[in-house]
This record gives C-alpha cells, structure tokens and sequence, in this order.
C-alpha cells in the first residue's frame, strides 16, 4: 500500500475541512476516496467540488461496505460517533473519530471494547495535541524538572458563540442533538490536553449553568474544582459567554510554575522544593529564590493535518499516532463527571457511576426541544444497552 485510501463519513465544517487538507495535497499519504452525508445539499457540495474519483454517499453504511477505502474518519454529531467507529472496526477498517468520542463513557467504553478485538487501529482528531506549547509542557511535567504537580488552573473562556450560532441548526445545544454544550461541543480538546498533561483526577465538583447566556438548553457556564490522588487540586473554567475571553494554563509545582498564554509559556523555577526550602528557612517572610524564562519550543503545530499524517504512517510503516483512540474516553470521562456533579449537586468520585450518568442524560433527551429526534435517540439507546 502506498496511500491510504480514506473515507470521510459527514462532510459539515470539519469533515469538508479534513477533505480540503488532503485534496491540496497536504497529506500525501492519504488519497480521498470517498465521502458520505445524509444530507443532499451536502452531496451536491462534493459532486461540484470533488474530482469524479471521489465516491459519494448517501449512508455511512454503503460508504463502509464499498471495498473502495482501507480507512476512515467519522466526522458526523457526537452520538454517532461509537457507532460508525464500531462498524468500521468489525470490518477491518482503521477509524478515526473526530471529538468528542462519544456523549457518555458507557457508549465509548464499549466502542473501545471494539477496538480491543480488532486487528484495525483506531485513532482520535486531538490535534490540539500536536501544539508546541502543549507537547513542551507535557515533555516539563514528564520530566519531573519542577517536581510534583501541586494545583491545575485552566480557564478557556475565549469560546464566545453569539444566538445566532445556536440558532444556525435545531440540533445545535440539545439534549437530543449534542448531549451536552460547551463541554460537549468547544471543550474536548481542552479536557484532553488537561488530563494528557497533568494526569486524571479522582473527585470532580462543578457549578454549571444552562442557558445562563443564551437562549439554549445546555450548559454555557461552568466552573468545576478537581482533587487528584496526590492531593494536588485544580480548577477548570469555560463558557461561551464571555465576549472578551480568556486562554491561560497554569499548572503549580512543589519547584515553581509553568504558564501558557498567548502563544508563550513561561517558566518559574526555584532553587529547590518549597518542602526542602521551608524546612531550612529561618525568615519569617523570606522566601526561596525563583528564576524566571519564557521556555523555547520547536515552534510546530500540525495540528489536524499532523494528526492525519500520523494516522497514515501508522497504517502504513507502523509508526506512534498522535492520540489513540482508546484515549478518547478520558477527556469524556471528566465532562461526563462535571455534568453528573451538576445534575446531582454534589462532588463526584471517579470513576463514576456510568448507569446513573446514562438515566440522568436519557431524562434531559427526554425533555429536549429537538422533539424529532426524542423518541429515536431514547430508543436507540435503550436497544444499544438493554436498559429501561
């Protein structure tokens, strides 16, 4: 095999981007054969912009069924993301899901029971991972440079959607379209590169508001507090409310700080651990001495196309992906958690309760205004799982 040949099933705003990447050529060990969208406006879109080599669908199933690709990309609404994975997986098809994994971890962890059996590899679209700030901070954490991790500070509050994006598709901030809002929708990258850096955390409380902001049945507001096993503590604050945002990473070690924002990230060392300095000090307001740097990266952020290319050298020579796609549950684990805490206004031990999580979310599809699409997405759950 000398390319890849993939199929990309949805061709909204990101799968029709990830076809523009590899029709200009900018991952030429993917060749584009084939795409599927139920929707005929975005057939039309393809059959007018596509060279005629590209094989058109009409349903994920018959794209799947073809024989005509080794690999593909599911890029369609979050719930169906496991499902089209799955199917891919069984048939020996390699499979990268776009974010988030799924809507809740029960279906992802089954998704992953899937990818477990099968010979195909399975990948996840974090291309945020790629960012050089990012990689050089989980490259310092690693190292063990600044000691162990004592308090996780990320504030993304630069997400800001006006009405107009809400009101742009029915689907859009359901229950029954999304399963979620800012956490489900902006934030997966973000509750990725959090847990990739810093670890996972054990006890999850959040404080969250659903249509604080806007017209919306889902959460646009939310701050939630972490415990890790270690004791360290963490904070993580989102919305897309705020019409003059914030992007700032900020993790605190017993030998200093790291702090990402703007495009830079700086580093705070001191001489030793606060443990070893406080316990020799004899001043009662000295404190131990801090150097400061803005710490240098590489500088390169492939961000989506990166992650394609990994992918195909993956498939290919065998070589490291950007993001496993059994990665994909963790991120969806601490969204997951965030919501349950909410719903039930208390903290939330993790692992969590999966069963009390899934009623809980199968209560507000219940409750959608995407009436339409209630009664489908209630039943297809209760079959996937047996539950009543």
């Amino acid at each position: 095999m000398e390319k890849v040949k993939i199929g990309i099933i949805g061709i909204g705003n990101m799968g029709s981007s990830h076809c523009r990447n590899i029709l200009e050529g900018k991952c030429p060990e993917i060749e584009l054969a084939a795409v599927a969208d139920i929707s005929p406006e975005r057939r039309a879109f393809a059959k007018e912009h596509y060279p005629k080599s590209v094989a058109i669908f009409d349903d994920a199933m018959k794209l799947l069924d073809s024989g005509l690709i080794d690999a593909v990309l599911v890029a369609v609404p979050h719930y169906f993301h496991p499902q089209y994975v799955m199917a891919a997986l069984a048939r020996g098809i390699h499979a990268m899901s776009e974010k988030p994994a799924g809507v809740y971890t029960k279906q992802v962890r089954e998704m992953n029971e899937a990818a477990a059996k099968s010979k195909a590899i399975f990948a996840m679209m974090f291309n945020q991972r790629t960012d050089h700030i990012y990689r050089k901070m989980r490259e310092i954490v690693q190292s063990g440079e600044l000691g162990a991790i004592r308090r996780t500070n990320l504030i993304i509050t630069n997400w800001y959607r006006p009405q107009a994006y809400y009101d742009s598709g029915a689907w859009r901030a359901t229950w029954a379209g999304e399963g979620g809002g800012v956490l489900l929708n902006q934030c997966p990258h973000n509750l990725d590169y959090w847990q990739w850096i810093c670890g996972m955390p054990s006890r999850v409380e959040a404080h969250m508001a659903f249509g604080k902001w806007h017209d919306i049945e889902v959460e646009d507001d939310v701050t939630a507090y972490v415990e890790y096993p270690n004791g360290a503590t963490g904070t993580f604050i989102t919305t897309t409310g705020d019409c003059a945002g914030t992007n700032r990473f900020e993790i605190n070690f017993d030998q200093g700080k790291l702090v990402s924002e703007n495009g830079k990230l700086y580093m705070w060392k001191a001489e030793c651990s606060e443990q070893e300095w406080s316990a020799k000090n004899t001043v009662p307001f000295g404190a131990p001495k801090l150097t400061f740097q803005e710490v240098e990266t590489d500088g390169k952020s492939e961000q989506h196309v990166g992650v394609l290319n990994a992918f195909a050298g993956a498939i290919l020579r065998g070589e490291p992906l950007v993001a496993r796609g059994e990665e994909g549950i963790n991120g969806l684990t601490l969204s997951n958690a965030m919501h349950l805490s909410a719903w039930l206004g208390r903290p939330v031990e993790i692992p969590f309760d999966e069963d009390l999580y899934y009623e809980e979310l199968k209560k507000r599809i219940a409750t959608s205004s995407l009436k339409e699409n209630v009664v489908a997405a209630v039943a297809d759950l209760d079959d996937t799982y047996n539950t009543k």
